[in-house]
C-alpha cells in the first residue's frame, strides 16, 4: 500500500477524467483559483466528491489561493519572444502587449521596484532588468524566451506592496468555502502574520490550512510559519525565481526535515514530471526528483501542469503512485527522516497528556517496524490527533485510521501513510479492535493470522491517546 500521498491539479485536461484519476491513486485534488472561473471549480470539486464516492476511496479537496501574485495582461498574438538586449516597457495599466510593451495587473508595480533590479517573467523562461522605474517601467531583457499571456511577473517579494490576502483571494475563499474544501492553501506567504490574518478569515470553519512556501522571507520565518499553519507546500516554481536554482534541493530538505520534525504535513510541488505534460514518460531525473522526496520524508507529491493541462493526465498520475510506491518498498535504508527522540515534540503538543500521546505513537510505529508479523496499525481517532501522531512518527506500516467525523477524515487524508474509514464511533477499546479486525479481514483484505498494532484513547471521545494493543487478526 502506498503511503506517500498524490496531489493532482484538476484542469481541463481532467475536468472529465475525475473517476480515472482516482482510480490512479488521487488522494487530494488541487483546485487551482489561479486559473479557471468559479462554475470550473464548483463543477470538478461535485464530481471529486462523487467519484470519491462511487470508488470507495477517501479524496479531501485543496483550495489553492492566487496570493498577490503579479501577472502579464493580454498578448495581443497570445504570447511574444523576447530577445537579449531588447528594451521592453512594463504599464501598470490594462492593454493588449506586443513585444516592445506590455501590462500587468498591479498598478503600483513602476513603484516598488528600482533600477538594477531584476525581473523574471514565466518563472524564469525570460528575465528582464530595470532600467528605469515609473509607469511604464523600462527594462532591458538580459536573457530572452517565449512568454506567453498571463504569465507570472517574478519581482523580490519584499518589494512587493500587494497585500498578503488580496481582493481576488477574498473572492476566491468565498467560492472554496461554499464547495465545502477542505484545505486552503495560501500563496506567497511571507511570514507567519499573513497565515493569521487567513486564519481569522476562515473562523471557526474546520479547514486546514496549507501555507506554500515561495518566497525567500518564508524560508527564513521557517519556524514561525510551521507554528502558524496546519500543513506547508514546498512550491519550487515561484521559490526557484526567488532563490538560486542550486539552493533548492537543501532549502527542500530542510523545509521537509523541519516539517517532519515538528508534525507538519509537507507536499512537495512543482514540475515533479513535468516532461508528462507533453510526453507519456517521465524523465529519469524526474522520476529521481519524486523518489527523493518520498525517502526525503514528504507527506505528499504534486502534479500541477501535468494533471491540469497535460496532454498524459492519467500516463502521470499513475507514473508518480509508481515512483512512490517503488521508493517506500525499496528505499528504506536510504531515508532521511528525522530519529523519532530528536524530534522537536513540544511543536506537536506542549500539555503532559499530549507528550504521552506521542511516546504512545512512537512506540506503536516502533513495534510495528520491529515486529515482521504486524501488518498494520490501527486507530480510532475522534479529533484526528491520534492519526496524526502515528504519521509523524513514520513508520514503515500503512495506518488505518477510523473516525465518524467526516471533515476528519477527508482532512487525514493528506498524512502520509494514513488510510482513513469513515465508522461508527465504538462504544469503548474492545469495541475499537473488534471495528478494526472486522474491516481489516474484510475491505482491506488482510490476512487471518497477522498483528495490527491499535491505539485508541480510553474514554473514548474522551482522552487523547493513551492504550496501546497488539491484536492477532482472527483470534
Amino acid at each position: 500500500m502506498r503511503r506517500t500521498k498524490l496531489v493532482c491539479t484538476i484542469g481541463p485536461a481532467t475536468y472529465g477524467r475525475i473517476p480515472e484519476l482516482v482510480s490512479a491513486g488521487l488522494d487530494v485534488a488541487r483546485l487551482n483559483f489561479s486559473h479557471g472561473v468559479a462554475q470550473d471549480h464548483r463543477h470538478a470539486a461535485a464530481a471529486v466528491r462523487r467519484a470519491s464516492a462511487d470508488a470507495g476511496r477517501t479524496v479531501a479537496i485543496l483550495a489553492d489561493l492566487p496570493g498577490p501574485k503579479v501577472r502579464l495582461g493580454h498578448l495581443s498574438r497570445g504570447s511574444i519572444t523576447l530577445r537579449e538586449g531588447s528594451r521592453l516597457l512594463i504599464r501598470g495599466d490594462g492593454g493588449p502587449g506586443d513585444e516592445s510593451v506590455v501590462s500587468t495587473n498591479h498598478p503600483s508595480l513602476g513603484t516598488d521596484l528600482q533600477p538594477g533590479d531584476r525581473i523574471l517573467l514565466a518563472d524564469g523562461a525570460a528575465e528582464l532588468v530595470v532600467v528605469r522605474s515609473g509607469n511604464p517601467i523600462e527594462t532591458e531583457v538580459v536573457r530572452g524566451g517565449t512568454i506567453r499571456s498571463a504569465a507570472g511577473v517574478n519581482i523580490p517579494s519584499e518589494r512587493l506592496s500587494l497585500p498578503a490576502i488580496t481582493d481576488r483571494d477574498r473572492e476566491a475563499l468565498a467560492v472554496a468555502l461554499a464547495l465545502g474544501v477542505d484545505f486552503i492553501a495560501m500563496s506567497f506567504v511571507r511570514r507567519a502574520a499573513d497565515l493569521r490574518e487567513l486564519r481569522k478569515l476562515l473562523g471557526r470553519q474546520r479547514i486546514g490550512l496549507v501555507a506554500k512556501l515561495e518566497t525567500r522571507a518564508a524560508v527564513e520565518d521557517l519556524e514561525s510559519i510551521l507554528e502558524a499553519t496546519d500543513a506547508v507546500m514546498v512550491a519550487r516554481g515561484d521559490l526557484g525565481v526567488e532563490i538560486p536554482f542550486e539552493e533548492i534541493p537543501i532549502v527542500q530538505k530542510r523545509i521537509v526535515s523541519r516539517s517532519v520534525a515538528v508534525g507538519r504535513p509537507v507536499i512537495v510541488a512543482t514540475q515533479m514530471l513535468e516532461s508528462m505534460t507533453n510526453h507519456s514518460r517521465p524523465t529519469r531525473a524526474e522520476a529521481s526528483d519524486a523518489a527523493t522526496a518520498v525517502l526525503d520524508g514528504a507527506d505528499a507529491v504534486m502534479l500541477s501542469a501535468e494533471t491540469a493541462v497535460g496532454r498524459f493526465p492519467i500516463d502521470a498520475a499513475h507514473a508518480a503512485a509508481r515512483i512512490c510506491a517503488f521508493a517506500e518498498e525499496n528505499g528504506a535504508s536510504y531515508e532521511t527522516v528525522p530519529d523519532p527522540s530528536e524530534r522537536a515534540v513540544q511543536h506537536i503538543d506542549r500539555d503532559p497528556e499530549g507528550h504521552a500521546a506521542w511516546a504512545i505513537a512512537s512506540a506503536a510505529a516502533d513495534l510495528a517496524d520491529r515486529d515482521p508479523a504486524v501488518a498494520a496499525i490501527a486507530c480510532y481517532t475522534t479529533s484526528g490527533r491520534s492519526a496524526e501522531l502515528l504519521a509523524s512518527a513514520r513508520p514503515h506500516r500503512p495506518i488505518f485510521a477510523f473516525s465518524a467525523d467526516s471533515v476528519v477524515v477527508r482532512q487525514l487524508a493528506l498524512r502520509r501513510g494514513v488510510i482513513p474509514v469513515l465508522a461508527d464511533q465504538p462504544a469503548d477499546t474492545d469495541a475499537v479492535v473488534s471495528l478494526v479486525a472486522s474491516y481489516l479481514t474484510g475491505s482491506a483484505g488482510l490476512p487471518v493470522g497477522a498483528s495490527v498494532v491499535v491505539v485508541a484513547a480510553s474514554p473514548i471521545g474522551q482522552a487523547q491517546t493513551n492504550v496501546l494493543r497488539v491484536h492477532r487478526l482472527g483470534s
